[in-house]
């Protein structure tokens, strides 16, 4: 195997594997620096607020609330039930509002990116590296002839609750 002629074919192979991974690196690398600018340039928080504007939460880009004020009114305008119904609601639209933020932000880059098994046949894949959210609990329905108005008992009971 000493041929000129075989080793010469087998350094123009090596050569041009050698120049794809460099460009493979290259690449690769500045898509990691453009990434990192993008996670920089996503929001960190995200805010809603209720319908009737009783309720405001706040969440980090990771989804954990991070604040949660009532209007000074809110005791006043609503009942214990429909309060606790409008803040889960408003922490997970403050929750889904910060995710779909973030999935905006990064969106350009995940298609663009090559995952692991493009690179190394066999690899795990790291395009779900985010965790699924579950998803949003929903409180049981009252009877149809229950008056989701009507109050249930007073609004600030002596217990707390």
């Amino acid at each position: 195997m000493n041929d000129p002629a075989h080793r010469a074919a087998l350094e123009a192979r090596n050569a041009a594997l050698r120049s794809q991974v460099d460009t493979m690196l290259v690449n690769l690398e500045r898509q990691t620096a453009a990434l990192k600018e993008a996670q920089a340039a996503a929001p960190q928080t995200a805010t809603a607020t209720s319908p009737d504007g009783l309720v405001q939460a706040v969440v980090n880009a990771a989804g954990v609330v991070t604040d949660v004020k009532l209007a000074p009114s809110a005791f006043e305008r609503s009942t214990p039930d429909k309060l606790s119904r409008a803040i889960v609601q408003t922490i997970q639209q403050a929750t889904l509002d910060v995710r779909r933020q973030a999935e905006e932000a990064l969106a350009p880059f995940q298609n663009a990116m090559p995952d692991l098994p493009d690179l190394f046949p066999g690899a795990p894949s790291l395009k779900n590296l985010l965790p699924q959210p579950p998803p949003p609990v929903e409180r049981p329905r009252r009877a149809r002839d229950e008056d989701p108005d009507e109050e249930s008992g007073p609004v600030l009971r002596g217990d707390g609750w």
